[in-house]
């Protein structure tokens, strides 16, 4: 059973951007973008040292304090492997999904990852790490150990983590930048997209594996969960770090994999879909870095979107609590059609994808009808599932060279 445990909690975080649930405490999400704290970090340890700089890639670690405190931690890979001047070089934002972080982008091999080929493209690249990932987890007056620590959901990353990432990158580089989500990266730029004025820092984003409604979601395993409420029960019994490693998760995920018709023999397929192109020996190196953790608040408020078919702030399934944060009884709803039409998009979804699923694509897509045709590009791979679009060895030729097209063209 404990062998049985491990590969099911390791594959689930593998082939993660989005899964079970979060929460909320405030009464209005403002975009309150403080001026962050202009700070690089020590770069005898991270992510420049462990992963980029040891491929020949110059890297410079950085540290960002949101409004609400948390100190956040980004990588800048400025110039490609053969160097050169860093002027003229347009910013690309990377955010990964969730129980992910940075290093998401960098797991495959130089010649196949996406950062680094950004970087040898003539990019200036930045990679974000949400708060509670591994080196994202410093506050400036919290600690990791406390329930406040991890009173947060997507919600708070929308407000306040992806405002102050945009204006820090922005305020350093002093350009527009392009953006690049991949699942919860999507999901959080898209509602940060509809409330706020972000767009005036942009010259494009692109959102893969989109997630903004996630009801007709097909994998067994998230739905499962988000149906049983096994987030809720962590949360009620004190477990306020979702983390994939730590024992009252892997417990209750042992319970969950029980259940039918989820086959705990190949979470690969149960939990994201079958991926087309995903190498088995990635997995070893996914391994040495990944899972990450995140709020259990958070995969509640993911939940609450399987079971509810919404896109809206956190639900505290309590009037008198929902008119004490909101001042309604209902929790707000993100309005994506309230995202600026001549904001340019790439979109590019997954025939396969049990997460990002087609039904809810194409919902999306119907929301964003009336965006300006020439500023909406939607690519679809009827191969291809969640995994793939990060883990892909074929994703270079059959997602990221179209991308790179489609920000010259947007440049």
């Amino acid at each position: 059973m404990a062998e049985t445990s491990l590969s099911m909690i390791l594959l689930i975080i593998l082939f993660s951007g989005l899964s079970l649930a979060a929460a909320t405490r405030r009464t209005e999400l403002v975009s309150a973008i403080t001026t962050s704290t202009l700070e690089i970090a020590p770069s005898d340890h991270g992510i420049c040292s462990s992963m980029v700089k040891t491929q020949g890639y110059a890297c410079e670690e950085h540290l960002v304090t949101t409004p609400d405190g948390y100190i956040l931690s980004m990588q800048r890979i400025p110039v490609g492997q053969s160097g050169g001047s860093m002027r003229n070089r347009p910013p690309v934002l990377l955010q990964h999904g969730l129980f992910m972080d940075g290093i998401t982008w960098l797991l495959l091999p130089p010649s196949r990852s996406l950062a680094f080929l950004l970087a040898d493209n003539g990019y200036d690249v930045w990679l974000s790490n949400t708060r509670g990932t591994k080196y994202s987890r410093q506050h400036t007056s919290l600690t990791t150990n406390g329930s406040a620590y991890w009173d947060w959901s997507w919600d708070e990353l929308v407000a306040y983590d992806f405002p102050a990432i945009i204006q820090y990158v922005h305020d350093l580089t002093r350009q527009k930048m392009h953006y690049i989500g991949h699942s919860q990266g999507t999901l959080i730029a898209l509602a940060a997209f509809s409330k706020f004025k972000l767009s005036n820092m942009l010259r494009s984003a692109a959102l893969l594996s989109p997630i903004a409604y996630v009801n007709q979601m097909t994998s067994p395993l998230a739905r499962n969960a988000a149906e049983n409420f096994i987030a809720e029960s962590l949360y009620k019994l004190g477990v306020f770090e979702f983390n994939l490693r730590g024992d009252a998760v892997i417990k209750f995920l042992e319970d969950l994999c029980k259940k039918p018709p989820i086959d705990c023999t190949n979470l690969f397929t149960s939990f994201t879909g079958p991926n087309c192109c995903v190498n088995p020996s990635i997995v070893n190196i996914f391994l040495e870095h990944e899972p990450q953790s995140t709020a259990t608040k958070n995969t509640i408020h993911l939940s609450q979107m399987i079971r509810q078919g919404t896109l809206a702030m956190y639900d505290y399934e309590n009037e008198v609590e929902n008119i004490k944060h909101y001042g309604q009884p209902l929790p707000p709803v993100y309005d994506i059609s309230r995202i600026p039409n001549d904001l340019p998009l790439f979109i590019s979804y997954g025939g396969a994808d049990a997460l990002s699923d087609l039904k809810d694509v194409r919902r999306l897509l119907e929301i964003l009808d009336g965006h300006h045709e020439d500023k909406l590009v939607v690519q679809y791979r009827d191969d291809y599932a969640h995994a793939d679009y990060v883990m892909g060895q074929n994703a270079k030729q059959d997602v990221y060279n179209p991308l790179m097209s489609f920000f010259k063209m947007t440049s």
